[in-house]
Order: C-alpha cells, then structure tokens, then sequence
C-alpha cells in the first residue's frame, strides 16, 4: 500500500465498437444491431470493486446509460459516482459550442433522471479538450458541471496539451476545475501512467513506480482510468482497423483485469468528488 495518499479511481464506460480509434470503420448507424458487451464487463468491475471495498467515478456515455438503465442504477446503489462522458463518444473537437452544449446538457440530465443523484463531472471523449478548445470549460461551468477531467498533459498523436499543469487547476473564471489525468515527468517529457493503453503497454512495476513518485514524492493524489472493454479479451476484432488502432486497442486484454486487482490492492482509490472536493454537493 503505497504511503496514506488517496487515488482517484475512474472508468469510462463505453463499448469496445464506440472508441475514436474505430470510428472510421464502425459506423453508428451499426450500433444499434451490435450486440452489447458492456454490461457483463461492468459486472466483473463491480464486483472486483466491491471486493476491495473500492468506490469509483463512473464516466457513463448517455447512449450506453439509455440502454442498460440497470447498470447505471447498480452504480448509484453500490456507493459510486456517476459522471457524464457525453452522449454518443463525440470528440470536443468534432463539435461547435452550441452542439457541445446541447451534448452535455442532455446527458447531465439524463443520468440524473436515471440515477437519482447530481451528475458534477464530465470527461471528454477521447480527452479532447486542449489548447484549441478551451471553451469548452466555459460551457461546462455554464451546464452546472463543477468538474472535468479532460486534458492529459502530454504530446500524442490524437489527444494532449503538454503545457497543462500536471494537477488540478481551476479554469472558466474560477468557475470549474479541471483534474488532468495522471503522468509522471522523465527526461522532461511527461509520461502517461494514468491508465489505459499505455497501463497495458508497460510492465506493471513501472506503473506501479511512476504512480508511487506521484504520491510519495509530489504528495499529488493519481487520477486512473480504464474502459469496461480493456478486461474482456474475447470482444469481436475490428479486423478493418489500421494496424497501429488494432495494436493500441488489443494490445495485453488478457492481462488488464489482474493488473487492475494487482493495483486496487497497491493504492487507496476513492471516487473523484471525494478526492478532490470535500463537499461536492
């Protein structure tokens, strides 16, 4: 258990044919006819939660909350909390602020009708709020969110803001906070180890020490993510994909669901209002 620091757990809940890296070759006129997967997947994560006595953030797509209603209500009864990650997995950047907002709003509402609490986070698809678009917080601030966790501060290839303070930072006038997902600085570049692809890229002590430097020598709570897919190595292949989209998605399915207990067992995690906000209401 690395030091008295508390971590903020979090999952974007989408399914393995809705990530930007597919979109190209999975159109969403097909989603409706695409079995889901989600489901099952959420049910192994909660129940791998519950027992760790873990509570997370659940960053719920409204598309996906509009079709497994009891999935989102499970969330909610089990002591998590349930964030918006948009309606239909839209990037920022493919947005216009009047459509931006259109997006946030309904899902904000929806999964609040649904789940019966107050929705105050928001992560964007893909992490694609960054230098470019930073209104987006404005607007944010202006739909009644009080939080987002949507730029990672690194140089990549579809998503980043390498010049973002590495940790908290207040944002649209003091009017919301903006929590960057976790990296580590080494040879002066930031490196991600908040999760994802880059957890299932490198050996898990290299994760497990670069989340440590955060904690015990920055005295910075981590901010972690996964998606429902990322444990469920037998999902259908989108044999269409490039070769780098087909590596970055499949690559080391088989061995994220053990390295995710591995982690719950090294780290104290708590939802990202009760790391961050002392009274998020």
């Amino acid at each position: 258990m690395s030091d008295h620091i508390l971590n903020a757990m979090t999952v974007d809940v989408e399914d393995f044919f809705q990530v930007s890296a597919f979109e190209k070759n999975v159109s969403r006129t097909s989603w409706d006819s695409t079995p889901l997967r989600v489901e099952r997947n959420m049910d192994r994560i909660l129940d791998l939660f519950g027992q760790h006595d873990v509570k997370a953030t659940f960053f719920t797509l409204g598309w996906i909350a509009e079709r497994c209603p009891s999935m989102v209500r499970r969330i909610v009864e089990e002591g998590h909390e349930l964030a918006s990650h948009g309606w239909e997995h839209v990037r920022v950047t493919e947005q216009n602020p009047e459509q931006f907002r259109e997006d946030v709003v309904k899902t904000k509402k929806f999964l609040e009708d649904l789940g019966g609490q107050g929705v105050h986070g928001y992560r964007a698809a893909s992490y694609s709020i960054g230098a470019g678009n930073l209104w987006a917080h404005d607007v944010l601030a202006d739909s009644g969110y009080k939080y987002s966790s949507s730029i990672v501060p690194i140089k990549h290839d579809l998503y980043g803001m390498p010049d973002a303070p590495r940790f908290k930072f207040t944002t649209a006038n003091n009017r919301l906070v903006e929590i960057p997902l976790t990296t580590h600085p080494i040879a002066g570049k930031n490196i991600n180890c908040a999760g994802g692809g880059w957890f299932r890229l490198f050996p898990y002590p290299f994760s497990r020490w670069a989340l440590r430097q955060v904690n015990n020598n920055e005295r910075e709570a981590a901010v972690f993510y996964f998606h429902p897919w990322e444990i469920d190595p037998e999902q259908p292949r989108i044999s269409e994909a490039s070769t780098k989209s087909r590596f970055r998605h499949y690559l080391n399915l088989a061995k994220m669901e053990s390295r995710i207990s591995q982690l719950l067992k090294d780290f104290r995690w708590s939802r990202m209002d009760h790391v961050f906000f002392a009274d998020p209401e």
